[in-house]
């Protein structure tokens, strides 16, 4: 009988305390890490993604870390593509393959293998779509994909417009609802034998992890990388600079807002993308959720999924 490889997925809301849990699992189970992050693939933005920093990798390889400049081309059907190839080449080390990373939808395109039905991009629509919300809002954007598809529209922030066009754009395209194809998807058995652990903190406590999280990307010059960015010929209509921290200082820069405000916005706007991922992770299925409140230090925490791990791989053979 053909049996599926081993994947450990650790995720969880931003700030809430990944990065050296990874490293702990990687180092205690022969694992190497892969970054599913929207935003840390990029070079020359690190402070603004909280990306890990050489010393933290502890000697543990990194893949989907500054793989990409600001300007390329980066979405989920080019992480699903790379991250295969990621896994494959750990496998044939003989080493355990950690999916780490924020972005949910990212995961799950890996772990379900979801088909991207391919559709020509409409440069015209798109462009057209682009200019309503320009002219008109994002929020008057979002309302439009509300009506044909309300299921997208919940799940889509009205400041994600370039996934709200994309929904649009398929719409337009196949009469089909996003929402529906995306259920299809969410109907596939799993790729791989895996774990999907997903750490929570209660909310007042990560919202005070978020905005000192702010405090020290301040700190650290994230308004110096930001300017460098837009010297490099970086715009805001780039998908890399759409992150968060990134358009809001970008913004403040072209004289459209203060940097005090910025910081403010960015801490508000982390805190409900926090909450949106919060959502995301409870509609996926089998995923062992962990309060890291119940754990007394991080080596308890890392201890109990370490023997989480080895009993579900031994109950596996």
């Amino acid at each position: 009988m053909y049996k599926k490889k081993p994947l450990l997925i650790l995720t969880g809301p931003t700030a809430v305390g990944k990065t050296a849990l990874s490293i702990g699992l990687a180092k205690a189970l022969n694992g190497e890490i892969i970054s599913a992050d929207s935003m840390q693939v990029y070079r020359h933005m690190d402070i603004g993604t909280a990306k890990i920093k050489k010393e933290q990798m502890q000697g543990i390889p990194h893949y989907l870390i500054d793989e990409y400049e600001p300007f390329e081309e980066f979405n989920v059907a080019v992480f699903q593509l790379r991250c295969k190839e990621c896994i494959n080449q750990i496998h044939a080390k003989g080493k355990l393959p950690i999916l780490t990373g924020g972005t949910g939808f990212y995961i799950q395109s890996v772990l379900y293998a979801v088909d991207f039905e391919e559709t020509k991009a409409d440069e015209a629509y798109r462009n057209g779509l682009a200019k309503f919300a320009d002219n008109h809002g994002n929020e008057a954007l979002h309302e439009m994909l509300a009506k044909i598809d309300k299921e997208s529209a919940k799940v889509i922030h009205p400041n994600n417009v370039k996934r709200v066009i994309r929904a649009l754009e398929y719409y337009q395209q196949t009469g089909k609802k996003i929402s529906e194809h995306n259920k299809k998807q969410q109907e596939k058995t799993a790729e791989y034998d895996f774990r999907y652990y997903v750490l929570s903190l209660p909310r007042e406590i990560l919202y005070d992890r978020i905005n000192r999280r702010v405090d020290v990307m301040r700190e650290e010059g994230l308004v110096n990388e930001v300017k460098n960015l837009l010297v490099m010929g970086c715009t805001k209509d780039m998908v890399s600079m759409q992150g968060l921290g990134y358009k809001e200082i970008a913004a403040a820069l072209e004289g459209n807002d203060t940097l005090e405000h910025a910081f403010e916005t960015i801490k508000q706007e982390t805190r409900h993308f926090a909450k949106r991922q919060f959502t995301w992770f409870k509609r996926e299925r089998d995923v062992t959720w962990i309060n890291k409140e119940q754990f007394q230090s991080e080596e308890e925490l890392l201890s109990y999924c370490i023997n989480d791990w080895n009993q579900h791989m031994q109950s596996e053979k």
